[in-house]
């Protein structure tokens, strides 16, 4: 199981989407440019010490991205028909979240394997990226029994 994030644009969800990978032990894609510098401060701040147990690797474009992922993309996106409560995810998946600010482009949208959205409440138009990542992350690794499980003394 893999996070993708899409050109994000705020450094804050970044650095907790890394820490979430980091506790969950989830490898994160960040897929560039990113709408901040990489070492900002306040990717620091959100990602506090976590930062140096995440696993990330960065991809200079979406082309680059592809060529290095072989597993079935699973986008979350507000422009979804289908809920991710009702889909089987595999434990090979690479969950993909868009920009806060814009989504993915049509293109990256028609490349994913899935496109899946978080049932809201009407008139409501979305959930911030790094809450949206966790919840459907949390369902992911429940199906595929692959949360970490601390060691029995």
């Amino acid at each position: 199981m893999r996070l993708a994030l899409y050109q994000p644009d705020i450094a804050q969800n970044v650095g907790t989407i890394l820490r979430l990978g980091a506790c969950l032990g989830v490898a994160v894609d960040i897929i560039e440019p990113c709408g901040f510098p990489f070492g900002d401060a306040s990717l620091k701040r959100a990602g506090l010490d976590y930062l140096d147990h995440a696993d990330f690797l960065r991809h200079q474009s979406w082309e680059a991205f592809l060529a290095s992922n072989p597993s079935r993309i699973v986008l979350l996106t507000t422009k979804a028909e289908r809920a991710y409560t009702d889909f089987s995810f595999a434990a090979s998946d690479t969950l993909l979240v868009g920009r806060e600010s814009a989504g993915v482009p049509a293109a990256v949208a028609a490349r994913a394997d899935a496109r899946l959205k978080i049932p809201l409440r009407p008139g409501l138009r979305s959930l911030n990226v790094a809450v949206a990542a966790a919840m459907v992350l949390g369902e992911a690794l429940r199906q595929t029994k692959q949360f970490p499980h601390e060691a029995q003394a």
